[in-house]
């Protein structure tokens, strides 16, 4: 059964939306916010709920938001269910970056006029951190300190529609599968996204059930989450300049850089000596925004050589909503249209 309102504060992230829900109007149980996804997944109301948010007529086939929670302990100031059409993801860059703003635009965690205050925030993949960056009261920057991420493999061979490609799988907060646009033909631009978001599919659901696509340590952050398509565009002392367009979850288009795939391709491209420590990655999205990508340390794991990254963007609000919801209306919670 679904409440009669519902309230959001949306906010979009290099284009791509972020809705936030401050006060869930269902309950949410769990003990952690891992724990609080795994029984979200399973629970018809929570469901509901999600489905309503990002369905037509409210929402619309790519639409992205969370739910607030509260944090796994007293060192985050909040916790979040990271949701789009398909269901609720384990990490969101974009995301993380809205709320950095939304909390310190909204009070809830006090900044100085002029300076950076930290919002840590607990998501399904760990603890993130937010660094909001103020001049005369007015955001202007936040960083994303992500979780550690790492190259999973390299070279995996998958058959698709356009011939074989060759993905490299990264793990930054979630599993991509990261390719070179060139290899089918293509490039990152909005005259190719048909075809980037059908192959994209392809690979995503040849890998998910893969070994490559298994966690090491957390079951739960299994599968490929979605295929991020590159192009290069060149490189220059200290800088590396990609466009990218992710194509995640089951054909949705991320329309910022993807700040979780930013760190995926800053596992890769520090992997690959291209990047190392100090130098920047300017990440373009296929709508034109830009993400900066820095390398902060690496940390030596059983998996190797990690890194923490770091994903600069902007996120700005769009507007405050009161949705209704009618017992009547026989279209609720909504449809989906591509």
């Amino acid at each position: 059964m679904l409440p009669a309102t519902i309230t959001t504060t949306d906010y979009h992230t290099g284009g791509e939306p972020f809705r936030i829900v401050a006060d869930p109007p269902v309950p949410i149980p769990g003990t952690s916010v891992a724990d609080r996804r795994a029984r979200a997944i399973l629970d018809p109301q929570i469901q509901a709920l999600r489905a309503v948010l990002c369905s037509e007529p409210r929402g619309h086939a790519d639409m992205y938001g969370g739910l607030i929670v509260p944090p796994d302990d007293d060192g985050a100031h909040l916790g979040v269910l990271f949701w789009h059409k398909d269901g609720f993801s384990t990490a969101c860059g974009h995301g993380t970056i809205a709320l950095g703003a939304w909390a310190v635009e909204s009070g809830r965690v006090a900044a100085p006029v002029t300076g950076s205050v930290d919002v840590v925030i607990d998501v399904p993949s760990g603890r993130v951190t937010a660094r909001v960056h103020r001049e005369n009261g007015n955001v202007v920057a936040v960083d994303f300190v992500n979780v550690p991420s790492w190259v999973v493999a390299r070279d995996v061979p998958v058959s698709t529609s356009r011939g074989e490609v060759r993905a490299t799988v990264a793990f930054g907060g979630a599993i991509y599968a990261t390719v070179a646009a060139d290899q089918v033909g293509l490039s990152v631009s909005p005259d190719h996204l048909g075809d980037l978001i059908a192959v994209g599919r392809e690979i995503k659901w040849a890998l998910n059930d893969s070994p490559e696509a298994k966690h090491p340590s957390d079951p739960r952050l299994d599968g490929i989450y979605g295929t991020i398509w590159y192009d290069d565009l060149g490189d220059r002392p200290g800088e590396v300049h990609q466009r990218n367009v992710t194509v995640f979850a089951d054909g949705e288009v991320d329309r910022s850089p993807c700040g979780s795939g930013t760190s995926a391709r800053l596992a890769v491209l520090y992997a690959d000596g291209r990047l190392p420590e100090g130098s920047l990655l300017r990440h373009d999205s296929i709508v034109g925004s830009t993400f900066e990508g820095r390398v902060l340390e690496t940390v030596a794991t059983d998996q190797g050589d990690v890194i923490i990254p770091q994903v600069t963007g902007m996120a700005y609000r769009t507007g405050e909503h009161t949705f209704h919801i009618d017992p009547a209306d026989p279209l609720v919670p909504g449809f989906i249209l591509r």
